[in-house]
């Protein structure tokens, strides 16, 4: 155990135990307020994770958190590597925290998408 770690305890970004429920309204409203859909939002998180619309709506319904619903994705995307560019002010390629640049991922995704990109660009396709 490297000698620096017991001088700073691990404390978990506050989004990572925020239920993916309570965000994903703003990335639906964000998405329909520049002409875009609920179910290219759908479409992108699907794209992203591997879920099937079942499952996205099981994990909405049951308010899980964004650690468990990208832990438990069924298939992260090995095209969300050649996701790039800046979200927050942070170069999404650049996050060394996997869980956040997984979460940064989505919002990139989201942003592209309010931004009126094709779908098959925002797919990396």
């Amino acid at each position: 155990m490297p000698e620096f770690a017991a001088h700073k305890p691990m404390t978990k970004h506050r989004i990572y135990t925020t239920s993916f429920a309570s965000v994903y309204p703003h990335y639906v409203a964000k998405a329909e307020k520049k002409g875009r859909s609920k179910a290219e939002v759908d479409q992108i998180i699907l794209w992203l994770t591997g879920y099937g619309q079942e499952q996205l709506d099981a994990r909405l319904a049951d308010k899980t958190d964004f650690e468990t619903f990208f832990a438990q994705a069924p298939r992260l995307n090995p095209a969300r590597a050649n996701i790039t560019g800046v979200v927050c002010g942070v170069r999404v390629e650049a996050i060394e925290d996997p869980l956040m640049r997984e979460i940064r991922y989505l919002d990139k995704l989201i942003d592209e998408l309010a931004k009126g990109k094709a779908m098959e660009k925002i797919l990396r396709s």
